[in-house]
């Protein structure tokens, strides 16, 4: 009986991958031929950036906070962050991505380094107590560090959460416009298991600052999805709405495609599941705000990344091709980020993508760029 159902796992998974590699129809199909082959799709063809050389640490460029990145992390002085995040908006997108990318780095720093890494964070946090810019990147650093040293539910985890909201609280005092150290808060309150009307009041703090914060409303859905404390109709009801009540050219009329993302089970056996209507709907949704969206907006990779994703596994190839060519380069976001090889994941789907585009008589030459 164990060798019969050994046997119909294998069964599922070959059929599984074969819906992914293949093409349906009567074509020759597509499959990833090894580098070099005759035969090979050749993704080097399109200046597409080679594999080793993808930033796996943020979603989209940002020169400047990189340069910054670099001179904090050789030199371990904070004043050049510090000033980074004084230049940066409080009420954009950017901010945001900055205070995650500095606490990034400083918890990746004290995991290759214990004891030692992250330094300039503690020294900032030190030396300028009232810096508004140093709570905010604390408390998300803290936030980091519970989901990479522990687990959900256990002691050191929500002693690391609580600690958290100690310092969303003071980075709230220092800037009380600011959006960020509520957005760091939506997090807290999912990994504590807040209650729905606390979440709420938090949420409502949040809208009050920064109504169309695409990055707080992603960090507010995972709260409302299935796996945490809502549901799958929960986090469609809240993604949906966010998307009817959305302005032109904001970005938030993806967020369905986000929604379904989230609760798209590990093994899909629908035939065509990614070319279904609510699949459909969910990527026409994330094209037109991708068409509609300031070429700047700094969330607008984000979605690229996504869609990108749902249009090879939907066999939409020339869309693909034009996702890739936008955002090639850095691959520090969902879905790649969930593998523990993101750059290998990512290159895999765009190596895919160039084979479906080829086969279907696309070409470089033919390829739109921006």
């Amino acid at each position: 009986m164990e060798i019969l159902w050994t046997l119909i796992a294998l069964g599922v998974v070959v059929a599984i991958l074969g819906r992914f590699a293949l093409r349906r129809g009567g074509g020759p199909g597509i499959q990833l031929s090894r580098p070099g082959a005759p035969d090979a799709a050749d993704p080097a063809a399109y200046d597409f950036v080679r594999q080793e050389d993808l930033d796996v640490r943020l979603p989209g460029p940002d020169q400047d906070l990189l340069d910054v990145l670099a001179v904090v992390q050789g030199t371990q002085n904070w004043k050049p962050a510090q000033r980074l995040l004084a230049e940066t908006p409080k009420d954009g997108e950017r901010r945001w991505q900055r205070v995650q990318a500095f606490a990034g780095a400083a918890s990746l720093e004290l995991a290759q380094r214990p004891g030692v890494g992250g330094a300039w964070l503690r020294a900032w946090r030190s030396e300028a107590p009232k810096d508004a810019g140093a709570a905010q990147v604390h408390a998300e650093f803290l936030v980091q560090q519970a989901w990479r040293t522990s687990s959900v539910g256990q002691d050191d985890f929500r002693i690391i959460l609580e600690e958290a909201h100690t310092v969303c609280g003071e980075a709230a005092l220092l800037a009380p416009g600011d959006p960020v150290p509520y957005i760091v808060e939506l997090a807290v309150a999912r990994g504590l298991a807040r209650p729905r009307p606390e979440f709420d009041q938090l949420w409502a703090k949040v809208m009050d600052r920064a109504p169309g914060h695409m990055g707080a409303h992603l960090a507010a859905l995972h709260y409302h999805c299935e796996k945490w404390h809502g549901s799958r109709a929960e986090a469609e009801e809240f993604a949906t709405s966010a998307a009817a009540r959305a302005p032109q050219g904001s970005l938030l009329s993806a967020l369905p495609l986000f929604a379904l993302h989230e609760h798209i089970p590990d093994v899909v056996l629908v035939n065509d599941f990614y070319r279904t209507a609510v699949v459909s709907r969910a990527m026409e949704g994330a094209l037109h705000a991708v068409h509609l969206a300031r070429p700047d907006d700094p969330a607008l990779p984000q979605v690229r990344h996504l869609l990108a994703s749902f249009l090879v596994r939907a066999e939409r190839w020339a869309e693909a091709m034009d996702q890739f060519v936008a955002l090639d380069g850095h691959v520090g976001a969902v879905p790649w980020t969930l593998s523990e090889d993101p750059a290998a994941e990512y290159a895999l789907y765009r190596a895919l993508a160039v084979a479906g585009y080829e086969a279907n008589g696309g070409s470089p030459a033919t390829l739109r760029r921006p």
